[in-house]
């Protein structure tokens, strides 16, 4: 009986609670919620910055209040810098990491995660990335090795046929991927046979590779004076700037930074179909070349392109994926290298709808020339983008990251302190101004990898802007 009565009680408990609480959801929905106050700008953390007799810049920030630090060392050589030898730079990032004169790759991972952390390399279009974490209290000894690792890499021979058959093996994989057919098409038609137009190199020009063109490029392209070494985090700035001299202080002095533009992307109207016969969808990629960084209107072509694709709630990802459903996981990026950008929209179709999509895509983009946003919708995007920002600057890598960034593309530290303001200032007007002087859909190329057959002659009816 008490059993019984405990249930009953307890029903009676969990009903009540429901209608509380049915009633609280119901008066939520009734109020407004209190809108937010206006994000600050970004502080920049107090940071010190000095240069070697060698030419290498060193750039510390005292960070936050965990006791890690993260030592990035930015090298200007990168995938730029190969010439026709595609993955070249790439290659030997690999064999950088196969231990140093004195150091075993082993040795390196080990003493790396002794000091609570770790050691990688990663190569980009520009810059190769020599990145060590660690516990605060070992930060100089994370500066000496990830020196070692620099100044002293040991480029074994007899490593070199393993690393090429696992980028043999990453290669097939990618060039069997249609997101990345679509891009090797999409940079092509941009960049022709420039590095940048470049992104894949042919099995046999792969296999062609020898130690001794690793070493020539490492040779070549490695020193003091193309390289900024950044800290971020709790370290002892004293010890750690006797580190750096101590480590990097005989290093040579190198290549100068090639002083050089990367070459202009042609704007021009193309249309690339790649066919990939009975696929479900079609890999589109549509763009143009367009500005970087360092030019007044880059930080509204962030905000337009927030608005078109590039967050979740923009109005491209809204029409073709939540209205009606071409897609699932539509974006657009504006991607920058030094002197250098292009805007583009991405998206895996369904490949009866692709024609469709593509009219919806231009119709969007015409609409943002032609039509100012409403004053909602812009702050909406201007929070989104504000938030982003706070966010992406909110750790020791992030720090390091946007500071490198306004490095590469010559800004100084009122670009980040002042970069939420600007957001702010922005007028509908300015949205409308950027997109039609920018993002020009008589100038795009289009790029599919899909089906031929059922999407070639239905989709021409669709992909002409005017």
């Amino acid at each position: 009986m008490a059993k019984t009565m405990n249930m009953v009680w307890a029903s009676a408990i969990a009903a009540s609670l429901a209608l509380a609480q049915g009633a609280l959801a119901q008066e939520a929905q009734k109020q407004t919620p209190p809108e937010g106050a206006t994000p600050k700008d970004f502080t920049l953390p107090a940071k010190q910055q000095f240069q070697l007799d060698n030419g290498l810049r060193v750039t510390l920030v005292p960070f936050g209040k965990i006791p890690k630090v993260t030592i990035s060392a930015q090298v200007m050589a990168g995938n730029l810098n190969e010439g026709s030898d595609t993955w070249l730079a790439d290659l030997t990032a690999d064999m950088m990491e196969e231990g140093t004169t004195s150091r075993s790759a082993e040795d390196v991972a080990r003493e790396a995660a002794e000091m609570g952390g770790s050691l990688t390399i990663a190569v980009g279009p520009e810059q190769t990335s020599v990145t060590g974490e660690a516990l605060a209290e070992f930060a100089p000894n994370m500066v000496a090795l990830l020196a070692d690792v620099m100044l002293n890499p040991a480029l074994p021979p007899g490593e070199l046929d393993r690393l090429k058959r696992d980028a043999q093996r990453n290669l097939e994989v990618a060039l069997n991927d249609p997101d990345t057919m679509a891009q090797i098409a999409f940079r092509k038609a941009l960049y022709g046979d420039h590095p940048f137009g470049r992104l894949f190199p042919g099995s046999d020009q792969l296999e062609s590779y020898s130690a001794e063109q690793i070493r020539s490029f490492y040779e070549d392209n490695f020193g003091a004076q193309r390289t900024h070494l950044f800290l971020s985090g709790m370290f002892d700035v004293d010890a750690v700037r006797a580190a750096i001299e101590a480590a990097f202080g005989h290093w040579k002095k190198g290549p100068p930074v090639l002083s050089r533009p990367p070459e202009p992307a042609q704007g021009r109207r193309y249309i690339d179909i790649v066919d990939r016969a009975n696929a479900s969808q079609s890999n589109v990629i549509l763009g143009l070349p367009t500005i970087d960084p360092s030019q007044p209107d880059f930080i509204a072509l962030e905000v337009a392109n927030a608005m078109l694709g590039g967050s979740f709630s923009s109005r491209i990802t809204s029409n073709i994926r939540e209205d009606k459903g071409y897609t699932y996981s539509p974006f657009s990026q504006l991607s920058v290298r030094r002197g250098d950008g292009y805007w583009a929209q991405q998206a895996a179709i369904t490949t009866d709808d692709t024609a469709a999509a593509l009219k919806e895509i231009y119709l969007e983009i015409n609409r943002l020339r032609d039509t100012p946003p409403s004053e909602e919708e812009l702050k909406a995007t201007q929070n989104y983008m504000a938030g982003i920002f706070t966010l992406r600057n909110s750790t020791r890598e992030g720090i390091i990251n946007v500071l490198n960034r306004a490095d590469l593309h010559g800004q100084d530290d009122s670009y980040l302190t002042e970069y939420v303001s600007r957001i702010y200032a922005l007028a509908p007007e300015d949205i409308s101004r950027v997109t039609s002087k920018h993002l020009r859909p008589e100038d795009m190329t289009l790029a599919v990898v899909g089906d031929r057959a059922r999407i070639g002659e239905e989709m021409a009816k669709y992909i002409d802007p005017q």
